[in-house]
């Protein structure tokens, strides 16, 4: 058990039955009444963001969360298969799990927050950015670049963002994956 001078930002805790963690907290001790932890909560299955109050001194149940990285294999009828990096063991995670899940490519890597005393994997999420291929997109009309103009591109994962018309099929393009908006342009075709 932990009391609210343990908290931190990013400190992980099990509070009304479900895994939450701090983004920001602050000690406040008024001229009058006992002190207290103004806190931001963020769910860690689910992204929602609360804020709520602790007495100081509470205590409070700290949830152990391991971030491990493992490569996506495939996704079929049961979830989408993850290889574990380090030891090359396979588990299957529901496809809800994975926000941003049209950015994810077989091979690509993936980091899951898992309860370390349950083993039960509590998100994912995939790198700030990664690298894709344009698969289908329309050319470019020459001569209208100067207006920062874009059309949709069809990227290898299935994703479709909107990209500059310079960009043609078969290049590899950055894509922010938190966005989902283009970055730039990595090579060409």
């Amino acid at each position: 058990m932990a009391d609210t001078t343990d908290f931190r930002n990013g400190f992980t805790m099990i509070w009304n039955g479900d895994v939450w963690q701090i983004v920001e907290f602050m000690h406040v001790k008024p001229g009058k009444g006992g002190a207290f932890v103004r806190t931001k909560l963020k769910n860690v299955r689910t992204g929602k963001v609360v804020d709520n109050t602790f007495r100081a001194g509470e205590r409070v149940e700290e949830a152990r969360v391991e971030r491990r990285t493992y490569q996506f294999l495939y996704e079929d009828d049961l979830g989408l298969h993850l290889m574990d990096t380090d030891t090359y063991e396979q588990t299957t995670v529901p496809v809800d799990l994975v926000p941003a899940r049209k950015f994810l490519k077989e091979g690509g890597t993936v980091d899951v927050l898992v309860h370390a005393e349950t083993e039960q994997p509590l998100t994912a999420e995939l790198p700030n950015s990664v690298e894709l291929q344009v698969v289908q997109t329309d050319p470019g009309v020459r001569g209208d670049t100067a207006t920062g103009a874009t059309k949709p591109a069809t990227l290898e994962s299935g994703a479709v963002v909107q990209v500059p018309l310079f960009i043609n099929e078969g290049d590899v393009i950055r894509v922010n994956t938190e966005t989902g908006e283009y970055v730039t342009r990595v090579s060409t075709a």
